[in-house]
């Protein structure tokens, strides 16, 4: 439906500080799901480097040393990698706006367990590792200084619930031993030459 110039403009001005605030449409479709990042970035070499020789994305589509496109699984993108305004620049100064992080979820606690593996071989060291009750994230920076969450799903019945019923996130250590020992328990395909934590 196209929305007529004149409910836009009287939908906009009835707002706060300029934004939508009519909200009969009811909820988004269930359906809708996040496609892809987009990601500027200074070195496209580097960048590739860390998402597909640290973290294991497949390159889909290259277009010289301006931009790439990389996937897991066969996807024609999950992430988008350019230089476009980028080249040769600086990660954003702390207090401006901007993407806090992208989350990669993984399949099971075995794979997020090879990715602290990889990341373990490659150096790359961790911001943050938390146990939020519906999932077990690890936190990083990639090359750019973009912010960067690793993280598994427990299954839904799983998640912690208040008196209500209603959904009881929280922040707690994640024990990385622990998740370690699952991808030894589980298996992923990637046991062999295990890095060994401090």
């Amino acid at each position: 439906m196209r929305m007529n110039a004149d409910f836009l403009s009287a939908t906009v001005r009835n707002g706060i500080g300029g934004h939508l605030t009519d909200m009969s449409d009811g909820a988004i479709d269930a359906g809708v799901r996040m496609g892809h990042v987009h990601l500027k970035v200074a070195d496209l070499e580097r960048a590739l480097g860390f998402y597909c020789g640290v973290l294991g994305f497949h390159l889909m589509q290259r277009f010289g040393d301006s931009a790439a496109f990389i996937s897991a699984g066969g996807y024609h993108h999950h992430i988008g990698l350019n230089t476009w305004q980028s080249k040769g620049g600086i990660a954003p100064a702390t207090g401006t706006t901007g993407l806090y992080h992208l989350a990669i979820v993984y399949p099971t606690r075995a794979a997020l367990a090879d990715a602290l593996q990889r990341l373990m071989r490659a150096g790359v060291p961790l911001e943050g590792a938390a146990d939020h009750g519906v999932s077990e994230a690890l936190y990083l920076r990639d090359p750019d200084g973009n912010g960067v969450e690793l993280y598994w799903d427990r299954p839904h019945w799983e998640w912690p619930r208040d008196a209500r019923g209603g959904l009881a996130m929280y922040t707690r250590a994640l024990d990385l031993r622990g998740l370690l020992e699952a991808e030894t328990k589980e298996g992923s395909g990637a046991a062999n030459d295990q890095a060994v934590l401090p």
